[in-house]
């Protein structure tokens, strides 16, 4: 027992040990690939140049620095690193289903930057995803935007530094069911949901302004008013109102699309991405004049009752009403797939190429707030690059190497068959309650001493 524990302490320590070198960014030329750069055109025969983790060059004819790693992509294609807008990967519980508004909440306290999801992913050409909360909530937890940064134990290292915040809304039957039916709670029904974000909203304004109108208090002579209680549901909420935070609300039905954009525009909320939304085709021009976004499966849908009525058209019609549209996964296996899932729209509404790799790349990362670093091959932005041996929008398109800020986290040809990071995750060992109590409360080193 002494020595197989020791075993796997010191694979502990060996991947804490290795984590600096997994997340530093890397240096990289990718020679002579057909560059998919999404917002330039396809450029055939072209070199990019990646240092400290930046795209530094695009171009024919690069020359690779002293020391940096040169990738010889002839015959392949080259793209962005894909974006999944709605994902539940690194986390395990998702749902806070204890209270209609759980806005304090934040998937981000909670990733588990160990799960061998992120590695299937990167093997998908898949380069960030949105580690979302759950829709047992009207208004549920704040999401992350998290990088693929397969191989460290720290999940600080795998949040995406910079990224802007964003909160998780749901309407219909989900928050209906877990809070109306199973709980006997507002809401019962839809036009419960309406009135538990439109009280939530008119709460943290008061509170908003409360607040604020103490702060100006303060600079007043011989002011001796009490600051309003700190209470950070409300604080979280007011940041919506202040644009603050990106919302993506799950959503089907066309009319409680239309009911929440009429919600924001009472209190001048613009930042809104619809989830799922099965039946936006419906109501696409009022989503375009709005403003919103949309991040669509597809072709799911009959999954249950309110989502009886969709159509495989839904994310073209968004598309060419001018709705900024993504296609999600929602799904630990699907996300492996997404190029695949963006080649739909090709054979369900004609996309061109490019409209149907955005759909992906770019539309994604605009949904995220994070356009300016990611979604496309421009220089300056982040080295999140897939290799393809067939163009992405093929069946036959296999991923090859996966990078992100320039490091090489999936390559076909050095895949394991076992990636965990465990050494026997079929072995199970109650360590904790064959331990002592001062035994607990040792470090990993000292056990490793301990136990050689």
């Amino acid at each position: 027992m002494k020595k197989r524990f020791s075993i796997t302490i010191m694979f502990s320590l060996f991947l804490v040990g290795s984590i600096s070198a997994q997340t530093e960014k890397g240096d990289v030329l990718i020679k002579n690939g057909t560059l998919i750069t999404v917002t330039n055109g396809t450029q055939e025969t072209t070199d990019i140049l990646i240092r400290d983790g930046k795209i530094s060059g695009i171009g024919k004819d690069l020359s690779a620095p002293s020391g940096v790693q040169t990738i010889d992509a002839t015959g392949k294609f080259v793209m962005p690193g894909i974006i999944d807008a709605h994902s539940h990967i690194a986390l395990d519980a998702v749902n806070e289903a204890t209270s209609p508004v759980t806005a304090e909440v934040w998937t981000g306290d909670a990733l588990n930057p160990m799960d061998v999801g992120i590695y299937r992913a990167l093997a998908g050409g898949v380069t960030i995803s949105h580690a979302m909360h759950g829709s047992a909530n009207a208004i549920g937890g704040q999401n992350a935007t998290i990088k693929h940064r397969w191989g460290t134990v720290k999940m600080d290292d795998i949040r995406m530094e910079g990224a802007p915040r964003t909160i998780k809304f749901a309407l219909g039957e989900n928050p209906t069911r877990v809070h109306g039916e199973g709980s006997g709670l507002v809401p019962r029904t839809r036009m419960g949901v309406e009135q538990v974000i439109r009280r939530s909203f008119s709460e943290a304004k008061e509170y908003m302004e409360a607040r604020d109108e103490h702060e100006q208090n303060k600079k007043k002579r011989n002011y001796k008013g009490t600051e309003p209680t700190y209470d950070i549901r409300k604080e979280v909420v007011a940041d919506i109102l202040r644009g603050d935070i990106i919302v993506h609300s799950h959503s089907y039905r066309a009319d409680e699309i239309l009911m929440l954009m009429n919600v924001f525009k009472d209190y001048g909320v613009e930042k809104l991405v619809f989830q799922h939304a099965n039946e936006a085709f419906k109501v696409a021009p009022e989503i375009a004049e709005f403003g919103a976004m949309a991040s669509v499966f597809a072709d799911w849908w009959a999954y249950k009752f309110e989502v009886y009525y969709s159509t495989a058209y839904n994310a073209a019609i968004l598309v060419q009403n001018g709705v900024t549209t993504s296609i999600n996964s929602d799904s630990g296996e699907l996300i492996r797939h997404l190029y695949h899932e963006a080649a739909k729209t090709q054979k369900y509404g004609e996309l061109t190429d490019e409209q149907a790799l955005e759909l992906i790349t770019l539309n994604p990362a605009k949904q995220l707030g994070i356009d300016d670093r990611v979604g496309s091959l421009e220089v300056g932005k982040d080295g999140d690059v897939v290799i393809f041996n067939n163009h992405p929008l093929s069946i036959y398109a296999v991923p090859q190497m996966t990078f992100v800020d320039g490091v090489k986290y999936f390559d076909i040809k050095e895949d394991e068959d076992d990636v965990r990071t465990y050494v026997n995750p079929a072995e199970e060992v109650d360590v904790m309650n064959k331990m002592t109590e001062h035994e607990k409360c040792m470090t990993n080193t000292e056990w490793l001493f301990l136990n050689e």
